[in-house]
């Protein structure tokens, strides 16, 4: 039986000025191109928007690439893709379809990922009620739980 196979492209949008499309050719390859309908929903909720207004950050603005908006994004798709491990995002740093959800194609830096790696997700999952001399963003726990209940 003869199947009858659609080669189109799926259009995405535009991040960074750059067209996004899905295809069948090559080139840039993820297996997490599901990811884009995810961002697609939580851009329709705002879900991960609300949330990251739960977190304060009083880093230095002039030495912060990724802000708190794209780390909290970037940490809540990362896990519902399945990447649970802070340690995996050293890697997904790097990754096309993560940077197309946050926004953020390249750095602003040069030597600079488009997304955080471990490290500077850490920041954001020990943040605390208040920020000290190491941690500089706070969350407010009644603001996190009034979101999700």
């Amino acid at each position: 039986m003869q199947t009858e196979c659609s080669a189109g492209q799926l259009a995405f949008g535009e991040v960074s000025g750059r067209r996004i499309v899905a295809d069948f050719a090559g080139g840039t390859i993820t297996s997490d191109a599901g990811a884009l309908l995810l961002g697609a929903a939580d851009r329709a909720i705002g879900l991960t928007e609300r949330f990251a207004c739960c977190f304060t950050d009083t880093r230095a603005a002039h030495l912060v690439e990724h802000d708190i908006r794209a780390l909290v994004l970037q940490r809540v798709a990362g896990i519902a893709l399945g990447y649970e491990d802070l340690v995996d995002h050293d890697h997904l740093r790097h990754d096309p379809v993560l940077a197309i959800l946050a926004g953020k194609l390249d750095a602003r830096r040069a030597r600079c990922a488009p997304l955080a790696g471990k490290s500077t997700l850490n920041r954001l999952e020990l943040s605390r009620a208040e920020p000290g001399r190491y941690h500089r963003i706070k969350h407010d726990p009644s603001a996190i739980e009034a979101r999700f209940v």
